[in-house]
């Protein structure tokens, strides 16, 4: 359909199970890569794409089996990057003909974008070049660790994401703050306002203009500096947990964002070279059979050693 610097011919698709369900609009945003999207919008607006022969609106949803036509696209010359690198296959915790779970490594991205050229999808991607759809259900922080829901059929993405919108899908995350935290269980229900710094780096704040957001925070070990907790998401605002824990003042250890800079520095050099936030526990219904699924993630290596680090050299504190 696509070629860099000249046009070919009209192309036909056929709708399979793994686009069905998916808008027009975005499943031609994902097939004509490097087409602007105001040239998708245009192509769809004036009727030169066509679904079984005839005229559609770009929130169309696809059915199994419709003929797709798209006409000849012209793109720009442009020096193209090359695929993403395989790599070392990530930890898969759960697999079927519809999901794939794997426990994501701090520090690796969960997509390209933002200064990074490629993350976990598009190494999943390359990995599995026979796979008809891999996409994210979600999405977790660079820095953190632990489980990513990936969807390989359309239905239960969209059913996924209609459980996640729902409250449906049960989020809990391990996270180490400095201070010590008193209340065993305790909800956190402070409105989170997104905005831009002058760098334009994408921060978040506590704000009354902010959209609603939930946390259920509950104690799990404490010592006299810091403490372990269970983080419970109700909501999935961005930076939800860091944001919600620092402004109670209780700031994730490794934070660079939102963190007590000083401290982290310092816990550098004991051991700690990375935001302690993991992603531990997922419990929900199978998008596609109802069954009801609780997946895990272990801490991961070095957060398990900086805890008995603090073991060895801060007293426990119950009390």
């Amino acid at each position: 359909m696509m070629e860099q610097g000249k046009a070919i011919a009209v192309r036909r698709e056929r709708v399979d199970e793994a686009a069905a369900g998916q808008r027009i609009d975005n499943y031609l945003l994902r097939i004509c890569k490097g087409v602007p999207k105001s040239h998708v919008y245009r192509i769809l607006r004036s009727g030169e794409v066509r679904v079984n022969g005839g005229r559609v609106a770009p929130t169309y949803r696809l059915a199994e089996n419709d003929e797709i036509r798209i006409p000849p696209i012209r793109l720009a010359e442009k020096a193209t990057s090359g695929p993403a690198p395989a790599g070392e296959p990530l930890p898969v915790v759960f697999e079927d003909e519809a999901l794939l779970v794997v426990d994501k490594p701090s520090g690796k991205a969960v997509h390209g974008g933002s200064g990074v050229s490629f993350g976990v999808i598009e190494q999943l991607r390359s990995q599995r070049p026979d796979a008809r759809l891999l996409e994210l259900a979600h999405r977790i922080d660079r820095e953190t660790s632990g489980l990513l829901v990936i969807a390989k059929k359309r239905s239960a993405l969209t059913a996924l994401h209609d459980m996640m919108r729902e409250g449906r899908v049960e989020k809990r995350y391990l996270t180490l703050v400095a201070g010590r935290w008193a209340n065993p269980l305790q909800h956190v229900k402070e409105p989170l306002f997104k905005y831009l710094t002058p760098e334009g780096e994408r921060r978040v704040r506590v704000s009354s203009d902010g959209k609603a957001s939930h946390s259920i925070v509950r104690l799990v070990r404490r010592w006299s500096r810091f403490s372990l907790l269970e983080v419970e998401l109700k909501t999935g605002r961005t930076h939800q947990i860091r944001v919600h824990l620092a402004h109670l003042g209780f700031p994730l250890c490794g934070d660079d964002k939102y963190g007590d800079f000083a401290l982290n520095k310092s816990l550098e050099a004991e051991g700690l070279k990375r935001m302690f936030l993991h992603a531990a526990r997922l419990s929900f219904a199978h998008p596609l059979t109802g069954e009801a699924i609780t997946l895990t993630a272990d801490l991961p290596a070095e957060l398990q050693s900086f805890l008995a680090h603090l073991d060895a050299t801060e007293p426990r504190k119950h009390g």
